[in-house]
């Protein structure tokens, strides 16, 4: 089975290179464009002159989305706690042609322990899996005042199902208007429906038969994961307002996720559903 890792390697074994460096490396001038999935890019160089400072900036095709689901608020408090060695830029700062950086000071960054230094690096690599985050992140804090709110409610209520039909949709559009990611909180779950296209015959017959594989498999032993369902060309009802771009595409799929309380506990438990989830477009396209 193919593994996806959450960290970009290739910036990780950059930083590594710099925090853990031998003599022949150490404060070397560095200029890498980095490219990952779904149109992710990152570059990474060294300052002109200030060779122990490392500017890091990101670049996601869906970031205009992401901004408002509150992304920069997020990674900002994100790596606030490494604030001795890295700059988050800000405004005109911010690289040009990118939409998030920062700058690591790698002299200071050099004096901290083994410990720290890894999980700096780690932190770090995992930008891309941070910046998505953020809207399953809203998506489950949403979730958490909804379970709160209705409690003790009549869920079943015509008003309170109205209520919880109309709840807003988030959308990413991670690869343009027809391949997104929407997420729905309500009361007793989160749902993520992926929307994908099969750009040729022999995807679409694959992409088929593997998704209808992928529902199956968790009816007959995965009871612990999130219900799956498959939808061919007609999106679920849930985003049916939302859905931009062609309806009526022969080749457009929706994948949907429903995740239940369980999978939604706050502490790792959430953190490891989201970095599942929302790699599934990914894994499921090198499959």
């Amino acid at each position: 089975m193919i593994q996806i890792e959450q960290n970009n390697l290739l910036l990780k074994t950059t930083l590594n290179e710099r925090l853990f460096p031998d003599q022949s490396n150490s404060f070397k001038s560095l200029d890498r464009i980095v490219s990952d999935f779904d149109f992710t890019t990152f570059h990474v160089s060294t300052l002109p002159g200030q060779k122990h400072l490392l500017l890091i900036s990101v670049y996601l095709r869906c970031w205009q989305d992401l901004v408002e689901y509150g992304v920069v608020e997020y990674l900002n408090t994100k790596y606030s706690k490494f604030a001795n060695e890295l700059t988050i830029l800000s405004g005109g700062d911010i690289e040009q042609g990118y939409n998030y950086s920062i700058v690591l000071d790698t002299s200071k960054a050099l004096e901290q322990s083994e410990e720290y230094k890894l999980d700096l690096i780690d932190q770090i690599s995992l930008l891309k899996r941070h910046s998505m985050a953020s809207a399953f992140e809203k998506a489950f804090a949403r979730y958490d005042e909804l379970s709160q709110h209705y409690a003790n409610a009549n869920t079943y209520s015509e008003e309170i199902q109205s209520e919880l039909f109309n709840e807003p949709v988030l959308v990413i559009r991670y690869r343009g208007l027809d391949e997104c990611i929407y997420i729905k909180p309500s009361f007793d779950r989160v749902t993520v429906i992926f929307s994908t296209v099969f750009q040729d015959e022999t995807d679409k017959i694959f992409g088929k038969v593997f998704l209808q594989e992928f529902v199956d498999a968790r009816k007959r032993s995965v009871q612990t994961a999130p219900q799956v369902l498959y939808s061919h060309n007609e999106p679920p009802l849930d985003i049916q307002s939302v859905v931009q771009g062609s309806r009526d595409n022969e080749n457009k799929g929706y994948v949907t996720f429903v995740l239940f309380p369980r999978h939604l506990v706050k502490g790792d438990k959430r953190d490891n559903c989201i970095s599942h989830v929302e790699l599934f477009r990914s894994y499921f396209h090198l499959v």
